[in-house]
């Protein structure tokens, strides 16, 4: 197989792990390879152990300081709270509003489920089944000593400072069209 055909699969496959995630705003799945064999998987979830946003009711997010009382109370919020993400149900921005999402990304939690079970990470491909990664996942990127990265190509940049860090860390980015 051609490097390209390899992307594609294991990209195809990392789209195959991001449909375990629960997420209502965005499904997202990571695939972390060596020598063209998974190592490690990851979602965008929540921590082990712990409820779903889509599990909690709206009075949950009425102990957080910016939400008034009555909204906790109104039924058709609480609706809205099990079936939509609670930052677009507040009517967030992409990108805001984020302590109220208690998802931990794909690639941090395919390279934490590495370490977990003892599996080295340098030199390893990440591919990641969404857009360009976020800042914070850049960085452990290259903690993680990953050589390459290869993402979905056809979405706006969301970080361009993650570029910065991937290309001054010594990440190799490949973008993937998948048709």
């Amino acid at each position: 197989m051609t490097q390209q055909e390899w992307d594609l699969y294991f990209i195809k496959i990392a789209k195959e792990v991001a449909q375990n995630s629960k997420c209502l705003s965005r499904k997202i799945g990571a695939v972390l390879v060596r020598d063209k064999s998974i190592i490690s998987t990851g979602y965008n979830g929540p921590a082990r152990g712990n409820t779903h946003c889509n599990d909690r009711l709206a009075k949950f997010y009425s102990e957080l300081d910016n939400i008034p009382d009555y909204m906790a109370e109104n039924p058709v919020l609480n609706k809205l709270f099990k079936t939509q993400c609670p930052r677009k149900a507040l009517d967030y921005k992409s990108g805001q509003g984020l302590h109220l999402c208690q998802a931990g990304h794909a690639e941090r939690n395919a390279l934490i489920q590495a370490g977990r079970f003892g599996i080295a990470t340098e030199g390893a491909s990440l591919y990641c089944y969404c857009g360009q990664v976020c800042k914070d996942c850049a960085i452990e990127i290259v903690n993680a000593g990953i050589k390459e990265l290869i993402y979905l190509g056809g979405s706006p940049v969301y970080d361009k400072y993650a570029d910065t860090i991937l290309r001054e860390g010594g990440v190799e980015v490949r973008i993937v069209e998948v048709k």
